[in-house]
C-alpha cells in the first residue's frame, strides 16, 4: 500500500530522501516557488503557484479550477508504487486540501467524511483550504459532501508548522 505524504516546505529534503516519492506537488505563492529537489523527476513535480486564500485579494493568486484540475490530474496519474509527496509552506492548508482532493478523486466510492476523519486523526493541525475543497467538490460532482466533510472536522490546532502525516491510498471498504 502506498501513501500520500504531506509536510511543510522545511521538511521536503528529508522527506524526499526518506520516501523516494513517485512525484511531488508543491503549492506555494508564485514568488516563492522552489526548483525540483534532487530525487524527484522534473516531469513528476507539479508546481502550483497559488496563495493560501479563500477569496480573491488584489495582488494575490487565488486558487482556481485550473489549479485544482492540475492537482487532480497529477493525483490520478500517480502509479501508487511509491509515495506521492505534497507540501506547501507550513503543511497546514493548501497541502492538506490537495491530499484530501487527490484521495477523493482516486476513491470516488469512499465517503469524503471517512477520508476527512482519517486526515484529522493523522494531523491535528490540518486545516484544508476551503476554496480548493469547494472547487474540487464541484469538479468531482460530490454535491457538497467534500466541503461538508472538511467543515465537520473543523479547523486544526494553531501551529507554526503542521504535523507531517501519511494518508493511505487504499480504502478497503466502500462507504
Amino acid at each position: 500500500m502506498s501513501i500520500i505524504a504531506v509536510c511543510s516546505l522545511s521538511l521536503v529534503p528529508a522527506r524526499v530522501a526518506r520516501l523516494r516519492p513517485w512525484g511531488l506537488v508543491t503549492l506555494l505563492n508564485p514568488e516563492s516557488m522552489i526548483e525540483t529537489p534532487r530525487g524527484v523527476a522534473p516531469e513528476r513535480h507539479l508546481k502550483v503557484g497559488i496563495n493560501d486564500i479563500n477569496e480573491g485579494l488584489e495582488g494575490l493568486t487565488t486558487p482556481e479550477q485550473r489549479h485544482v484540475a492540475s492537482i487532480i490530474d497529477h493525483g490520478l496519474a500517480w502509479d501508487n508504487r511509491a509515495p506521492l509527496l505534497i507540501h506547501c509552506w507550513a503543511g497546514v492548508s493548501r497541502s492538506t486540501a490537495s491530499a484530501f482532493i487527490i484521495a477523493c478523486a482516486r476513491h470516488p466510492h469512499v465517503a469524503p467524511t471517512r477520508i476527512a476523519t482519517s486526515l484529522r486523526a493523522l494531523s491535528p493541525t490540518a486545516t484544508p483550504n476551503r476554496l480548493l475543497i469547494a472547487l474540487a467538490d464541484d469538479m468531482l460532482s460530490r454535491g457538497g459532501d467534500m466541503v461538508g466533510a472538511i467543515d465537520a472536522i473543523g479547523r486544526g490546532e494553531d501551529c507554526w508548522e503542521g504535523t507531517p502525516f501519511e494518508l493511505p491510498d487504499q480504502w478497503d471498504q466502500p462507504s
